[in-house]
């Protein structure tokens, strides 16, 4: 290895891109190509980051597949930047093999946490947990240590674990100071914005009151009967009830938490539930007949009563009810807080969930999109959506040179 080589290797290191391709900026040899195109990469020209990295893995020999392998590993970091998360993972999980075979445990460690993130940008929870299980960030180097505890922060507040999330930032913020990469240190800070954020409201007869993550995990642990607006499901304890695909279900369990503890005449449980200004006889055979269904899936959590003029919520064990709303009123604020449990959600699913019609929600998403508040994976059916990463992921490259740096 030539000097220029380890010295552009070393700038990289450092955060400093524009140093490094001074450096290599000439250079059309493979090491060299690699080099440029993490630089690339670390400047944003993410294209360009793509092109050099793929041309420098077909210019290594047969002989150098640890050189190839940590190529493939950049790219696919190069790809996750960019959000291009169709490609197979097939090829990162062989180069990460053949790194850890060949006993370059740094970049085979690189190559999980960027399987462990592809993951959470799709919304597959356990997968990723999966895949950060058993990693021990303290053995890491600095910038892989603030990656791994920040995609640990991201998946503990997709699962609502606060604690366990503020530690990890705090593993994260150590880290980021070792480190001294100042993109990472930024990340780390705005990571840690998302606790002072507001997440949910909740709705009683005397007002509404605001709640960040933390005070949202110490209501649902809480043990009362949550009648959750922003998942749209009924919570009690350990116990979850999902109706996102039963709207007029929850309309129904949303109208009898709001009115708590009275009840609800069935005049206006059906114009909310079933949208008409003028019940007759059908409406009110339907009402009784969706009420008992939502009766039978809530008895474990509640009871409910009829009374003379509608219906009452009895809330078992004598909890109390609360009505948890998104922050914001209105389709978008129920389209945010439907995907903030980092699930993928078709277009079909959410309007099945809201009771609006598929062109409607399209709408919203849209402007939603357009804002960087939800993103979308796939194309025409296959589309699916997702709230943003409530953590943004840097793009902080390892060296796919045949270089080990102290």
């Amino acid at each position: 290895m030539d000097s220029l080589i380890a010295a552009s290797a070393r700038a990289l290191a450092a955060g400093d891109a524009l140093g490094a391709l001074k450096r290599v900026a000439l250079r059309e040899d493979p090491p060299a190509l690699a080099l440029r195109g993490i630089a690339m990469a670390q400047l944003g020209e993410h294209p360009r980051a793509r092109e050099l990295l793929r041309k420098a893995a077909r210019g290594f020999g047969a002989h150098e597949h640890l050189s190839r392998a940590r190529c493939v590993v950049a790219e696919a970091e190069v790809a996750l930047a960019m959000r291009d998360l169709s490609g197979s993972p097939r090829a990162l999980a062989s180069a990460s093999a053949t790194l850890q075979a060949g006993g370059d445990k740094v970049n085979a460690m690189q190559a999980r946490l960027i399987a462990s993130r592809r993951a959470l940008l799709l919304g597959r929870l356990d997968e990723a947990a999966s895949l950060l299980d058993g990693l021990e960030s303290a053995a890491l180097p600095p910038v892989l240590a603030t990656v791994a505890e920040l995609s640990a922060a991201e998946l503990a507040l997709r699962l609502l674990r606060t604690g366990a999330a503020r530690a990890a930032l705090l593993r994260a913020r150590a880290a980021a100071n070792r480190a001294q990469v100042p993109s990472l240190l930024a990340e780390v800070a705005d990571a840690s914005a998302a606790f002072e954020r507001p997440a949910a409201r909740t709705l009683a007869r005397d007002g509404e009151q605001v709640l960040q993550l933390q005070d949202v995990e110490a209501l649902l642990a809480s043990g009362a009967l949550v009648v959750d607006a922003c998942r749209h499901g009924l919570r009690a304890g350990d116990a979850w009830l999902a109706l996102a695909r039963r709207p007029v279900l929850f309309t129904l369990a949303r109208e009898l938490a709001a009115a708590w503890p009275e009840d609800v005449a069935r005049e206006a449980l059906i114009a909310s539930a079933f949208r008409t200004r003028r019940p007759d006889e059908t409406h009110r055979a339907r009402l009784r007949v969706e009420m008992g269904r939502l009766r039978a899936l809530a008895a474990p959590m509640a009871d409910i009563e009829a009374t003379a003029r509608g219906f009452v919520l009895k809330p078992l064990g004598g909890r109390p009810v609360v009505l948890l709303a998104p922050p914001i009123d209105g389709e978008q604020g129920s389209l945010v807080a439907l995907l903030s449990d980092g699930a993928a959600w078709s277009t079909s699913a959410l309007a099945q969930a809201l009771g609006a019609s598929q062109r409607t929600v399209q709408r919203a998403l849209a402007e939603l999109e357009a804002d960087g508040r939800v993103r979308s994976i796939g194309q025409a059916r296959a589309r699916r959506w997702l709230a943003p990463p409530l953590t943004e992921f840097t793009t902080i490259l390892l060296l796919p040179a045949a270089l080990q740096l102290d």
